[in-house]
C-alpha cells in the first residue's frame, strides 16, 4: 500500500468515527470525544427537529468518510472524487470562521481540526491530483475530463 492510499485510509477512517459518534448520537454526541452534558434543550420540540438534522450531515460526513476508504481501496477510479471530497473539507473549514470567535478558533480544541481543514485537506487533494497515471498503462497523470471536447 503506497503512503497515499494509506493516507486515506487513516483520515477515511477517522471521518467514518467522527460521522458515527454524532450520527448516533446527535447534538449530544455519543461521548467518543468527551462530555455529552455540554448542551440543555430548552425547547424539546426545537431540539429534536435541530438534532435530527444534525445527524443528517453527521451521516454526510460519514459517507465523506467511506469514500475516501474506498478511494484507498479504488484510488484510479475515484481520484477525481477524492480530489471533490478534500475541497467540501477545505470548504467545511472555511465556514468555521462564519462564527467570528477568533479565540475559540485558536484554541487547542479547534486549532488542530481548523489547521486540517484549511492546510492538511488542500495539500492531500494536491497529492491526490498529482498522483500518478499508471504509466505503463499509458495511463495521463491526471483525472480525466467529464466530457470530450466534440460535445457542444
Amino acid at each position: 500500500m503506497t503512503a497515499l492510499k494509506a493516507t486515506l485510509l487513516i483520515a477515511g477512517s477517522i471521518i467514518v468515527w467522527l460521522g458515527l459518534n454524532v450520527g448516533l448520537g446527535g447534538i449530544a454526541t455519543l461521548g467518543w470525544q468527551g462530555a455529552t452534558n455540554f448542551v440543555a434543550a430548552t425547547d424539546a420540540r426545537v431540539y429534536a427537529v435541530q438534532d435530527n438534522h444534525v445527524r443528517f450531515i453527521a451521516g454526510v460526513w460519514t459517507a465523506v468518510g467511506l469514500l475516501m476508504i474506498a478511494g484507498a481501496i479504488a484510488f484510479q477510479q475515484l481520484r477525481g472524487v477524492l480530489v471533490a471530497l478534500t475541497a467540501m473539507v477545505f470548504v467545511g473549514g472555511l465556514m468555521r470562521l462564519s462564527a467570528g470567535d477568533f479565540a475559540l478558533l485558536a484554541s487547542a480544541k479547534i486549532a488542530p481540526s481548523l489547521f486540517a481543514e484549511l492546510v492538511l485537506f488542500p495539500a492531500l487533494g494536491l497529492w491526490i491530483a498529482g498522483a500518478g497515471g499508471d504509466k505503463k498503462k499509458g495511463r495521463p497523470n491526471r483525472t480525466p475530463p467529464l466530457h470530450s471536447s466534440t460535445e457542444a
